[in-house]
């Protein structure tokens, strides 16, 4: 019975000393009251009795946002600022021995570096240069804790909160700035409305302008073409009176016409000239020598045909 008590005493020992240290975290083991070593992830036997883990230490970057600080600017004006760290722990012994609760250490030391960043500048500065303040803070903070075993990776400025009377102010100023802004988009508005309605006048007032200079052209064109159209017309019944006498004179001459044939057709040529308003004519040598012409001449002259 006795052996059977210890043999289980021996195995609750054993099993209660295999320790399984998980992912991304470290175990700080002191035997006998003094640093031992550091367990990293995996299985490890503890020592009865001499062996303890003194601290749990966690590798992952961890998060802490901190409650607002008050700090003063230097034109005097006293603002609350809160912050934001991300840090991570490199060194599991440091960490553990090196500084008593670090995370208000942390705290303390964003608070006073803080401080003295804002202490050198104006508040529009403050405002407007947030990257360069967080910069500061998280290079000077990186430095102070890495004897901690801590690396801060970054450092955020989450508010940054002015007094009431200032705040009312930049609310003042960011209302005339956003009517400002609506009042020049509805001037460019207006304007490109006005130079859309005024292309919009040219582009009819030219097209107008081309539809009326197609009519014109249309109607010149039409014109012309009656015009040509005319003149063939004339120039053809011309041609075929023409054809008609140069026919006639063919036929004439075919036909061998005798000298009393000939003086018919002057009588006949001359009696179409009396015709007309001509007080004067002038006869050919050839007929002056025929009979009776005298007589005729005279009552064409007189008009008594």
């Amino acid at each position: 019975m006795i052996i059977l008590l210890l043999v289980l005493v021996v195995v609750v020992l054993i099993s209660t000393s295999i320790k399984i240290v998980p992912q991304s975290v470290v175990y700080v083991i002191e035997r006998l009251g003094v640093y031992h070593g550091t367990w990293a992830t995996g299985p490890h036997f503890r020592v009865p009795f001499l062996d303890h883990i003194a601290k749990k230490v966690s590798l992952k970057e961890q998060v802490v946002d901190f409650k607002p600080q008050p700090v003063i600017t230097k034109d005097n004006v006293t603002m609350q600022i809160d912050t934001v760290v991300f840090f991570q722990i490199t060194d599991a012994k440091l960490f553990t021995y090196g500084v008593e609760r670090p995370i208000s250490a942390i705290e303390n030391l964003t608070a006073t570096t803080l401080r003295n960043i804002i202490g050198e500048m104006e508040l529009d500065h403050t405002l407007t240069s947030r990257d360069i303040i967080n910069s500061k803070i998280t290079a000077t903070l990186d430095e102070a804790t890495d004897k901690w075993g801590i690396k801060v990776n970054r450092v955020e400025l989450k508010n940054i909160i002015p007094p009431a009377e200032i705040q009312d102010a930049m609310e003042k100023q960011m209302k005339a700035e956003r009517q400002r802004r609506e009042s020049i988009l509805r001037a460019e508005g207006e304007k490109k409305s006005q130079i859309l309605i005024a292309e919009g006048e040219k582009e009819s007032a030219i097209l107008r302008a081309e539809a009326e200079k197609e009519s014109a052209i249309l109607r010149a064109d039409a014109v012309r073409e009656q015009k040509i159209r005319e003149a063939i017309g004339e120039a053809e019944a011309i041609m075929t009176v023409q054809k008609a006498v140069a026919d006639s004179l063919k036929l004439l001459n075919e036909a061998a016409p005798t000298e009393k044939v000939l003086a018919l057709k002057s009588f006949e040529t001359f009696e179409k000239v009396a015709d007309g308003k001509a007080t004067k004519i002038i006869v050919p040598s050839e007929l002056q020598s025929m009979a009776g012409f005298a007589t005729s001449l005279k009552e064409l002259v007189t008009g008594d045909k």
